[in-house]
C-alpha cells in the first residue's frame, strides 16, 4: 500500500512539474507579411498623419511646433524620416536581435535528468524493479559566461551605434534632395526671366535689324541663345519633378504626400564661416558613430578571443543519482569533465585571434579613410565659400552697371538693346550665384557628413520605433 501510494506521489510530482514547466514555456505567434498591405499602407502615408504630430510635438521644443505646420523646413522633414523610412526600421530590428544576444549570453546551461527503469524477470523477490536515476549539472568554469556576456554587450553597442550612423545617413539624404529641390526651383524661375528678357532682346535686335543698324548673324546668335534657354528651361523643370521625387523618397512617403505642403529653405541660405581641418578631425574621431561602432566590434573581438582561450579549460558536470535496485536504496556522486587530449581548442584561437587583427585592421582603415574624407570636405568646402563670393561680388557689381545703364538711357546715352544685353549678362551672373550657392550647400552636406555631429533631436526619435506596426515584430507569449 506505501509503494503505491509513493508511486502515485510521484506520478502527480512529475506531473505537476512538467505542467509548470510547458506553462512557462513561449510559445509561436504566425506574423505573416503581406506585400498588398504594406503596399497599401506605403500608399496612405502622409504629412498629417496625427502619430506623425504626436511625433513631431514630443520631440520639437514647444516654442517651434504649431500643428498644422506653417512650413517644413529641413529638421521638420528630417523627423518625418526618422518616424517613416524603412532603412530605420531595419537598424531598429538590428539592434533588436544583438539585444536579444545579451539575453542568450548569460543565459546558464540547463540541468539534464534521466531515468532508466528496468525489470529483472528471474529474480521477482524481494521486488523485480530496478530503477535508475541521474542528474547531470554542468558547471562552467574560466569564467566563460562573462566573456559572453562582454561580448554580447560590445556588439549590442555597435548595433546601437550603426543605427546613430543609419539616422545620420537618412538625415543626410533628406538634406541633399532638399538642396536639389531648392537648386531646381530657382533654375527654373531664373531661366523663365532669362527667357523672358531673351524674348525682348530678340525683338529689339529684330527691329534694328530691319533697320539695317546690324546684320543677321547678330539676330541668330539672340535667336539660338533663346532657343538654349528655352531647352534649358524644360530640363530644369524635369530636374524640379524628380527632385521632388527624390525628397519623398528620402522622407519615406509617396510623392503625393507632398502635395500642398510648403517647404522652407530658409537654413540653405545659412553657410557657416571655414571651419579648421584640426578641430574637424578631432570631433569626428572622437564622435562619429561609425568609428565608435568599430571600436565597440573590436572590443567584441577581443571578448571572443578571451572566451576561446577559456574553452581550453573543460566545464565540470556534477552527476548525482539514485538507484532502486530489486528494494535497496543506493545513491552516488558522480564527476565527468572532458579530456582536453586530442586537441585544446588552438584552432578556435587562432580564428578568433585572427578576427581580432581584422577588426582592428578594418578600425584602422576606417579611420584613415575618415581622417583623408574630412580634409577633402573642408577643402572643398573652402573652395565653395570662395566661388560663393566671387559670383556674389560679381553680381553685386552687375547690379550697380545696371543701375547706371538704367539712368543713360533714360538720359539718352545709350539704347534699349544695350541694357537689355546688361540685363541677360545679370541674369547669367544669378544663375552663377546660385549654381556657386548649390555647391556651397552641397559641400557643407559632405563636411557634415564627414563630422557627423549631433543629429539635434532626442536620441528617442531615432532609437525607438515612433510607429507600432512599422515592422512585423516577433512576439512571444509565455
Amino acid at each position: 500500500m506505501t509503494r503505491v501510494r509513493f508511486r502515485s506521489w510521484t506520478i502527480t510530482g512529475a506531473a505537476t512539474g512538467l505542467a509548470l514547466l510547458l506553462a512557462g514555456c513561449v510559445h509561436f505567434e504566425s506574423q505573416p507579411l503581406s506585400s498588398a498591405r504594406i503596399a497599401a499602407d506605403f500608399d496612405t502615408r502622409s504629412l498629417n498623419n496625427p502619430e506623425l504630430r504626436e511625433f513631431l510635438e514630443k520631440n520639437l521644443k514647444p516654442e517651434s511646433f504649431a500643428w498644422p505646420l506653417p512650413s517644413w523646413d529641413l529638421t521638420n522633414l528630417v523627423l518625418a524620416a526618422f518616424f517613416y523610412h524603412p532603412d530605420l526600421d531595419v537598424a531598429r530590428a538590428k539592434w533588436a536581435t544583438a539585444q536579444a544576444g545579451k539575453k542568450i549570453a548569460g543565459e546558464r546551461p540547463n540541468p539534464t535528468v534521466s531515468v532508466s527503469p528496468a525489470y529483472d524477470t528471474t529474480t521477482p523477490i524481494p521486488s523485480p524493479w530496478v530503477v535508475t536515476a541521474s542528474l547531470d549539472i554542468p558547471l562552467e568554469t574560466a569564467g566563460k559566461r562573462g566573456y559572453r556576456l562582454a561580448q554580447a554587450a560590445q556588439l549590442s553597442e555597435a548595433a546601437r551605434l550603426n543605427l546613430a550612423s543609419v539616422a545620420w545617413a537618412v538625415r543626410s539624404r533628406v538634406r541633399q534632395r532638399l538642396v536639389e529641390l531648392y537648386s531646381a526651383r530657382e533654375m527654373e524661375a531664373l531661366l523663365k526671366d532669362q527667357q523672358s528678357l531673351q524674348t525682348e532682346n530678340l525683338r529689339l535686335l529684330k527691329n534694328q535689324y530691319q533697320a539695317g543698324a546690324i546684320s543677321a548673324f547678330e539676330v541668330t546668335q539672340a535667336r539660338i541663345a533663346a532657343d538654349s534657354t528655352r531647352l534649358a528651361l524644360r530640363d530644369a523643370e524635369r530636374q524640379r519633378a524628380e527632385a521632388r521625387v527624390q525628397l519623398a523618397d528620402a522622407i519615406g512617403v509617396p510623392v503625393g504626400a507632398l502635395d500642398g505642403v510648403s517647404l522652407s529653405f530658409a537654413s540653405l541660405n545659412e553657410l557657416p564661416d571655414d571651419i579648421p581641418a584640426d578641430a574637424a578631425r578631432r570631433q569626428a574621431l572622437l564622435g562619429r558613430a561609425d568609428i565608435l561602432g568599430a571600436l565597440a566590434e573590436y572590443a567584441a573581438s577581443q571578448s571572443a578571443l578571451q572566451l576561446e582561450i577559456a574553452k581550453q579549460y573543460p566545464d565540470v558536470h556534477l552527476s548525482p543519482g539514485y538507484e532502486f535496485d530489486q528494494g535497496d536504496n543506493k545513491w552516488s556522486l558522480g564527476l565527468a569533465m572532458t579530456l582536453p587530449v586530442l586537441n585544446q581548442n588552438k584552432g578556435a584561437i587562432a580564428e578568433a585571434a585572427a578576427k581580432r587583427a581584422e577588426a582592428a585592421a578594418m578600425f584602422n582603415a576606417l579611420q584613415a579613410g575618415v581622417v583623408a574624407e574630412i580634409e577633402r570636405a573642408v577643402a572643398g568646402y573652402r573652395v565653395a565659400l570662395q566661388k560663393r563670393d566671387d559670383t556674389e561680388a560679381l553680381r553685386s557689381n552687375l547690379l550697380k552697371q545696371e543701375k547706371t545703364a538704367q539712368a543713360m538711357l533714360d538720359a539718352g546715352e545709350i539704347s534699349k538693346p544695350e541694357l537689355a544685353a546688361l540685363r541677360l549678362q545679370l541674369s547669367a551672373s544669378a544663375l552663377a550665384r546660385l549654381d556657386a550657392l548649390t555647391k556651397s550647400q552641397q559641400a557643407l552636406g559632405q563636411l557634415e557628413d564627414a563630422l557627423q555631429s549631433s543629429l539635434g533631436v532626442p536620441t528617442s526619435a531615432w532609437q525607438t520605433s515612433p510607429r507600432a506596426s512599422s515592422t512585423s515584430k516577433a512576439t512571444i507569449h509565455p
